[in-house]
């Protein structure tokens, strides 16, 4: 996974932590975090990489964005800003379930994100992994996730589920760019992304929508990752 370019990996209380160098490091060392899937659909990850951005990832996989998850990923990002001098906000990506990690921890840490990439992200965990809408969910992601967040039975509204965090990330005025099909049946754009981008319209803070008709959950991102790499530099 990324082979061409350098890379550092290290453990950070017990979880594995990645930093990808780019050849030519701009000289304030911008970087993107992907929040989930490192190397999948990584065509906007690879040009970034070659305009001189950093790339960090910190495998915490099946926390679901739940809160611990989040005070882990402040910790990691305290650390490689400190040790690899990193610039002192990170570029988020959240593909899939990566959207519950970084939507949560933008809204727990909205001066440390300057900027999201949300790319068919789940944004309710009712719908995804719960499924308890028009999506297909997955039973036994629901059951872990439930935990997690202490998700009871008969619970329809928590705090911490990141639909209802969208007015700090409005209030802190966090750019986002969404892209997603209108067909995805696994998280439903109707039931995720697209109330995001209804209340950031409504409030009139900055979004970028890229719709693609009759696909699915997957491909993620776009065949000509320029759009999204230079609305990420603007």
């Amino acid at each position: 996974m990324y082979d061409e370019f350098k890379q550092n990996h290290f453990m950070l209380d017990g979880h594995e932590g990645a930093v990808i160098f780019p050849q030519g490091a701009k000289n304030n060392k911008p970087y993107i975090w992907r929040a989930e899937f490192p190397g999948a659909f990584d065509s906007v990850d690879r040009e970034l990489l070659r305009r001189g951005w950093h790339l960090v990832y910190y495998r915490i996989s099946d926390l679901f964005g739940c809160p611990s998850a989040i005070e882990k990923m402040h910790d990691f990002q305290t650390y490689i800003e400190d040790n690899f001098g990193l610039s002192r906000k990170a570029v988020i990506f959240g593909f899939s379930r990566g959207g519950l990690y970084a939507v949560n921890y933008a809204a727990a840490y909205p001066g440390k994100v300057a900027k999201l990439y949300l790319d068919a992200p789940v944004l309710d965990v009712f719908s995804w992994p719960g499924g308890l809408f028009r999506g297909i969910g997955s039973r036994s992601d629901w059951e872990i996730c439930r935990k997690l967040y202490g998700i009871g039975e008969g619970v329809k509204n928590f705090p911490q589920n990141p639909i209802n965090n969208m007015s700090v990330l409005i209030k802190h005025k966090i750019p986002v760019i969404l892209v997603a099909g209108d067909a995805d049946e696994v998280v439903p754009l109707n039931e995720n992304g697209k109330l995001l981008y209804a209340d950031y319209m409504l409030a009139g803070a900055p979004i970028k929508f890229i719709i693609k008709p009759g696909i699915g959950h997957h491909p993620h991102s776009l065949d000509d990752p320029k759009e999204i790499a230079d609305w990420i530099e603007a």
